[in-house]
């Protein structure tokens, strides 16, 4: 008869071998652990377990913020506030080398700041910036790799669905971890920019300099920021300032961003029941994999393998710098070929009690997570923000894609590192949060 730990490592493996047959990760992760679940306990307990946590999952009322925080993206994106934003960054920065793709990451960066969902940014980015780049002669990689790499700035700027998950998972704060996401947020676009201006000021022809606007151009389009600034700041200034909870937030934020809309009358009937059908697909999605995960990590919980993997690690004779460097090294890998939600789903029971017993701090870690499944968005096979791109820039191979992702790709892997010897750069604000 199986050990419990032997149980545990074939249903690993069982879950890897599905994961490649593109079943939805949700039910692969469900179903292995329910299998597992019943082999080690009983069949009778593990139909209890699947009845239990489904309808825990789907009756929580912590993750209603996440239908609220994607409906409110997709109110953003269907009434134009995306369009607006590319307009004033480009009028900003258009001027310098590589100044429209520069632009691009400014305005993903300030999409993020009201989306919270990397897909969903790197597509509207894509019909919003590639025809304008192509326009005016940018190289397809450089174009569409700017977009990819950008739109992955959706799960670390907040308000991030990928946060929201870590922080049910983990019981963090939600909201200090939103508020954690922020200077990482600015600094990584930054590395990003500076990425692109090293690119095109070796390789001019890559991303030549666009036409020259005048001070009143700019000053006009800084208007389109509004939007994006009051929205960011209803929801973020009341976090920070515990008016009201993450929920309450998502709610502000939605209400809000409809309110914009149609006070500008830029939102339609059509647009609205686009936004709904969107929202409740995503959400749907994502709630699927949480209770998916929530089965699983009730069956390794059974099978003591995070356990024995904790104290296996900390066994090591090795500072807790280097083995922290194996577990990113773990999401990086991981990253290239599952889903970045599915993949802290899986790894957070394993490693987060390894983490705390290094003596980590668990909002650092859910920052440097995200970061981390940032890489594997844009890295093949799986590079999801890639197939997204690709899918509006029918015309660019896969491969032209992922080579211009290259610069960026460098430029979120040193932004990561950094984190590791300078923790407060995530834990600076959030230390302001009560």
């Amino acid at each position: 008869m199986m050990t419990p730990t032997t149980v545990g490592l074939v249903g690993l493996f069982a879950l890897v071998a599905l994961l490649f047959t593109r079943m939805p990760v949700g039910f692969i992760m469900a179903v292995v652990g329910f299998v597992g679940f019943a082999a080690i306990v009983s069949f009778d307990a593990a139909l209890k377990l699947v009845a239990n946590d489904v309808y825990s999952v789907f009756s929580s009322y912590n993750l209603t913020v996440i239908p609220l925080f994607v409906f409110m993206g997709q109110l953003a994106f269907h009434s134009g506030i995306s369009t607006r934003l590319f307009d004033a960054a480009y009028k900003c920065t258009g001027r310098l080398p590589g100044g429209l793709a520069i632009a691009t990451i400014g305005a993903c960066a300030g999409f993020s700041a009201i989306c919270g969902s990397t897909n969903a940014t790197a597509a509207t980015m894509a019909a919003a910036t590639l025809p304008e780049m192509k326009r005016y002669n940018y190289k397809p990689g450089l174009a569409t790799g700017v977009v990819a790499a950008g739109g992955s700035l959706g799960i670390l700027i907040p308000p991030s669905v990928v946060f929201i998950v870590y922080g049910i998972l983990t019981e963090q704060s939600i909201g200090k971890l939103f508020i954690a996401g922020i200077i990482p947020g600015i600094l990584l676009t930054l590395f990003f920019i500076a990425a692109v201006l090293i690119w095109t000021t070796l390789y001019p022809d890559q991303g030549p300099p666009g036409p020259r606007t005048s001070l009143k151009e700019k000053l006009v389009s800084l208007a389109g920021l509004g939007e994006a600034l009051v929205l960011f700041s209803m929801v973020m200034g009341g976090l920070f300032a515990g008016i009201f909870t993450p929920t309450e937030a998502g709610g502000v934020g939605a209400f809000g961003t409809l309110a914009i809309s149609l006070a500008r009358r830029k939102l339609d009937w059509k647009g609205f029941m686009a936004a709904l059908n969107e929202t409740t697909r995503i959400s749907c999605m994502i709630m699927v994999i949480v209770a998916g995960a929530t089965i699983f990590g009730h069956f390794l919980a059974v099978t003591r393998i995070p356990f024995d993997i904790a104290q296996w690690i900390s066994g090591f004779d090795m500072h807790r710098a280097v083995i922290m460097l194996m577990i990113i090294a773990v999401y990086v890998i991981g990253g290239c070929f599952i889903d970045a939600l599915a993949l802290i789903m899986l790894t957070i029971p394993i490693f987060y009690p390894v983490v705390l017993h290094l003596g980590y701090d668990p909002i650092w870690f859910g920052v440097v997570i995200v970061m981390v499944t940032q890489i594997g968005v844009i890295t093949p096979p799986v590079g999801i923000n890639v197939y997204v791109v690709s899918g509006v820039a029918r015309d660019v191979p896969l491969e032209v894609i992922f080579k211009g992702v290259v610069p960026l790709l460098v430029a979120l892997i040193l932004a990561t590192l950094l984190l590791i010897p300078f923790p407060q750069i995530a834990l600076f604000l959030p230390g302001f949060v009560k």
